[in-house]
């Protein structure tokens, strides 16, 4: 390819992929001034602890088809955990690659400056930094509050930065903080690059003109609004793959699908086996335990067990490790021998497939193109971590609203895209 090739990385979930994300790609592929754009996505569960709205395929799709050369997908075990292992598990696999020049992410603060100067305190923490949080996660505050506090005191004791509170409180700086940590910790050569993000908020339910935030198309679908609300939101060729997906009874597929099997495990196991999933401590297996067994859904105990420090979004990733059986002592240990130990291929277009070809020959981890050739692999991490991938996909499938769509074994049947 030569050196004067470029290739920019994005860390994505596409769900589902909207002009926002188009918008995005094109901005970070012309900042970059990149020949190519890898991405890794989530596969059939988000990092805010849901099912996606389709299939990791369909919205491999309309990646493809919209501008990204290569998708790989993020293992489940890192997905369904908190911003700073979901970051350094996407990270380390476009750094594993050893052909990514920049890393390009949205943030509402659009400068690197910044959001490089937390991520550097953050991945050497200063005592202070440390036992100020202490002190407000004693207070009551939930992990990301108390660690904007600390950040937040620290840089004014610098006299900068006034306004680091607000900074800290924006879901996309948080993500962009995290991955540039994540590159500190990996030392990697990889240059991150941020785009301010357009128009709508992460979590906004607005339109505006022909731009509405992923949240806002979800929140459409699950209204039942009509399909031809969606079409001027989202590029033509995701769209029609939406649409697609539908029609074969593939989706979408919301939180509230998976409320018995969920509710099921929550009544069936006891305090001791609740504790041991991550983000399950200081007594929060009790009062998960006591809301499942007094509500009848999902819905109604997360509502009765959330509060300040244990946030929805933390619940949600709790239950859903709970379904996948992702406990804490496997996490701990995917962490302890460095995170992803692969490189799962969901789809590439003709400039992937020349990716493909460099990855296969400077990459540091196994790239896997068929997943029945995992059972060659001597590593035993890399087996288990594979098979919750393939378990996730199982269980989301058995939620189709077709039952003719449901049967299991898709990550074996289901070749990469290739457009």
């Amino acid at each position: 390819m030569g050196k004067t090739m470029r290739v920019v990385g994005l860390i994505t979930e596409y769900n589902p992929f909207h002009n926002g994300h188009k918008f995005h790609l094109e901005a970070s592929k012309h900042l970059a001034n990149a020949d190519y754009a890898v991405c890794v996505m989530s596969g059939n569960f988000i990092q805010r602890g849901e099912p996606a709205l389709f299939n990791k395929w369909a919205r491999t799709k309309m990646a493809l088809m919209n501008g990204v050369d290569l998708v790989i997908e993020l293992p489940v075990s890192y997905v369904l955990q908190s911003a700073e292992h979901f970051a350094f598990g996407a990270v380390k696999i476009l750094n594993s690659l050893n052909i990514v020049d920049y890393i390009c992410f949205g943030s509402e603060q659009g400068e690197i400056e910044l959001l490089n100067r937390i991520a550097a305190i953050l991945a050497d923490e200063p005592e202070e930094v440390s036992h100020s949080i202490q002190c407000s996660l004693k207070k009551g505050n939930s992990f990301p509050k108390a660690r904007e506090k600390a950040i937040g005191a620290y840089l004014s004791s610098e006299n900068k930065h006034s306004n680091i509170d607000i900074l800290l409180a924006s879901p996309n700086n948080i993500l962009g903080i995290e991955y540039i940590k994540a590159l500190y910790k990996l030392n990697s050569s990889i240059t991150p690059l941020t785009i301010k993000r357009h128009k709508t908020g992460y979590h906004s339910l607005e339109q505006k003109d022909e731009f509405a935030s992923a949240t806002a198309i979800r929140n459409m679908l699950r209204q039942e609004k009509h399909l031809k609300t969606l079409e001027p939101l989202m590029p033509s060729a995701s769209y029609h793959i939406l649409c697609g997906e539908m029609d074969k009874g593939q989706g979408p597929i919301f939180s509230q699908h998976f409320d018995m099997a969920i509710m099921t495990l929550l009544r069936r196991f006891d305090h001791l086996q609740l504790a041991a999933f991550p983000d399950v401590n200081e007594g929060l297996e009790n009062r998960i335990r006591k809301a499942a067994h007094t509500f009848g859904t999902l819905e109604d105990t997360i509502a009765a067990v959330k509060t300040k420090r244990y946030t929805r979004t933390r619940l949600q990733r709790i239950m859903f490790n709970i379904l996948l059986g992702i406990t804490k002592d496997i996490f701990n240990t995917f962490q302890k021998y460095g995170g992803p130990q692969y490189i799962r291929i969901l789809g590439m277009n003709q400039k992937g497939q020349k990716l493909l070809k460099l990855v296969n020959n400077a990459a540091s981890l196994p790239a896997i193109v068929k997943p029945s050739s995992y059972h060659h692999s001597c590593n035993p991490l890399l087996r288990q971590m594979i098979e919750l991938d393939f378990l996730a996909t199982d269980l989301y499938t058995l939620h189709y609203p077709s039952t003719d769509q449901r049967a299991g074994r898709s990550d074996y049947l289901t070749s990469p895209v290739i457009m």
